[in-house]
């Protein structure tokens, strides 16, 4: 469809205010960037869906800056490299104004140079390793300080855990947050040999002799825990197999980063209860805004659909992207850019999020025990706390910071006081 322009008059109204004269292309073009069929389509196809419920939404509010959105969805197919080519077509064919998709960081970093060349932005609605921070990406899911360290606090602190089973898919979110852990366990006392790391592929699904090495960890009677980092449909295999071997959460507690109420769904959870998954979100929130939001979500997918955390940072993202526009006056994206430091927005357990000049937001941090039926008791939650691009547990990293706004800079060194332009391990 030929894109009609705006009578300059907007434009000139704009200037009038004070504000950069932007003419605005109709309709708004937002692109949906979500594995629609692989191994990913389990967690990411409910995203499709929540853009999609979203962009209904603001449709019905009036759309933006005088536009109707029309939203751009693209199949990326679970295909690393295939992210990177439907990102440029959605760029460059479909001409859209921004872009919210992707769930592994593999996928994410396939994407990050085709975004950093044509000048795309991009909302990334998952937990993720950390360790980067774009100009042309505001990261909306948990930093690892928001998700696997307090995580991994509350298994020391609270359950009395004394040797660790770090399990992961194999790629980089998995292989980078759990070199994270092991510096920090070790920094809290823990022995290295009492940590065992285990990395499968994609789609892994004999799990028999992972769970028999982490059974074996316990031998010498110490607490043993699990902290996963197991993605996609992986995951059903594995919570089979501990259920097989007849391991409850008293004797080995789970706790995992991208098990949400979404995958929970396929699987029988009977034998799951009392294992635990921490997120910035979970369905069971008792807040107004969750009530409302959860409403929304039933009466337009049916009364059997689940919400879960990467549908809330999409829910955060796109209105902070539709008022970060709406105060730009146009979906410009450097103008845009500009307008999103400091947005904040109602969360939807009660608090208030906030976008950080490092493009991450603030975000408090829950713990949640997994019930028969599918749903998550809330065991603890923090208040909102501010998303480290750059960890302190790395001695490499410890000393950078990310600031947009004033250093602008991503990767800015503070002993040297220079901007860092490609970090040494990626």
């Amino acid at each position: 469809m030929t894109r009609k322009l705006l009578l300059t008059t907007a434009a000139a109204a704009l200037a009038t205010a004070g504000l950069p004269a932007f003419a605005q292309d109709c309709p708004i073009k937002v692109g949906v960037l979500h594995s629609l069929s692989g191994t990913m389509a389990i967690s990411e196809t409910t995203l499709k869906d929540t853009m999609l419920m979203l962009v209904d939404k603001q449709n019905e509010k009036g759309g933006l800056l005088g536009c109707e959105l029309e939203a751009v969805v693209v199949d990326p197919a679970s295909d690393w490299p295939l992210f990177a080519e439907k990102a440029r077509e959605l760029l460059t064919v479909h001409e859209v104004d921004v872009i919210f998709g992707n769930w592994t960081s593999v996928s994410r970093k396939s994407v990050l140079p085709v975004i950093e060349e044509l000048n795309g932005l991009l909302f990334y609605p998952v937990q993720y390793e950390g360790e980067e921070s774009s100009k042309n990406v505001f990261y909306t899911g948990a930093a690892p300080n928001q998700q696997a360290i307090p995580a991994t606090d509350y298994f020391l602190d609270e359950l009395g855990v004394e040797k660790f089973a770090l399990l992961g898919t194999d790629y980089v979110y998995p292989r980078t947050t759990n070199n994270i852990l092991e510096s920090y366990l070790k920094s809290k006392g823990i022995a290295e040999e009492d940590i065992f790391v285990n990395y499968t592929p994609f789609g892994h699904s004999d799990w028999s002799k992972i769970v028999a090495d982490v059974v074996a960890l316990g031998a010498d009677g110490k607490k043993v825990g699990v902290i996963s980092t197991i993605n996609g449909d992986a995951n059903v295999g594995f919570y089979k197999e501990l259920a097989a071997a007849g391991i409850s959460a008293d004797d080995i507690p789970v706790v995992a980063f991208s098990v949400g109420e979404e995958e929970l769904s396929g699987l029988d959870t009977a034998n799951l209860v009392g294992h635990l998954a921490a997120w910035n979100y979970f369905q069971s929130a008792e807040a107004e805004a969750n009530d409302e939001f959860i409403a929304a979500w039933k009466a337009k997918m049916g009364d059997e659909r689940v919400t879960n955390d990467p549908m809330e940072a999409h829910f955060i993202g796109f209105n902070m992207w539709v008022n970060a526009a709406t105060e730009a006056g146009t979906t410009n994206v450097d103008a845009v850019r500009a307008a999103m430091w400091g947005q904040e927005y109602p969360n939807l357990t009660g608090g208030t999020a906030v976008m950080g000049v490092n493009h991450h937001l603030a975000k408090p941090v829950l713990i949640g025990e997994i019930q028969d039926d599918g749903q998550f008791d809330i065991i603890s939650q923090t208040t909102e706390v501010p998303g480290d691009a750059w960890t302190d547990y790395l001695p490499e990293s410890a000393v950078l910071v990310s600031d947009w706004k004033d250093l602008e800079c991503g990767m800015y060194n503070t002993e040297t006081k220079s901007c860092v332009q490609i970090k040494s391990n990626y």
